[in-house]
């Protein structure tokens, strides 16, 4: 059983937030999580498998240390950590389920934002003349 809870170089890193609003700016942030979400789910499923084959292991481990003859203690003990490993595993698949969702749901967003902003971004980005920022008016 090996638990690998560092982060791995190269993986996903948290980024600072900023104000830059604009249309290509949003896409390109919510392409980013939606990617970001997609491999977590990923990455989630493995560590659920992992999870859940270290739980089957060590019942199995159990049930040697029982046949051995060895003390009780150890047998309860080793009943435990597969019990809790396996709980682990069902909460990890919980995780990766609301991960899913998360991503589908940001996919879904920047499709939206896309059909509400796209033409607009697309008439403002083509004028040679500068155009008064998005509520410009409304004051």
């Amino acid at each position: 059983m090996s638990s690998d809870l560092a982060p791995r170089p190269g993986g996903p890193v948290a980024w600072p937030g900023d104000d830059d609003n604009r249309y290509k700016a949003v896409q390109g942030k919510l392409r980013a999580l939606g990617n970001a979400l997609d491999d977590a789910t990923l990455e989630l499923e493995s560590l659920r498998r992992s999870m859940q084959a270290n739980a089957t292991r060590t019942e199995g481990v159990a049930r040697d240390i029982e046949n051995a003859d060895l003390d009780a203690k150890f047998v309860e003990v080793t009943n435990l950590v597969s019990v809790a490993l396996g709980g682990a595993a069902v909460e990890v698949k919980h995780l990766g389920a609301t991960a899913q969702e998360t991503a589908n749901l940001t996919h879904e967003t920047r499709r939206t934002h896309s059909k509400l902003y796209g033409a607009l971004d697309t008439i403002r980005s083509n004028r040679r003349e500068k155009t008064p920022r998005p509520g410009f008016f409304n004051r």
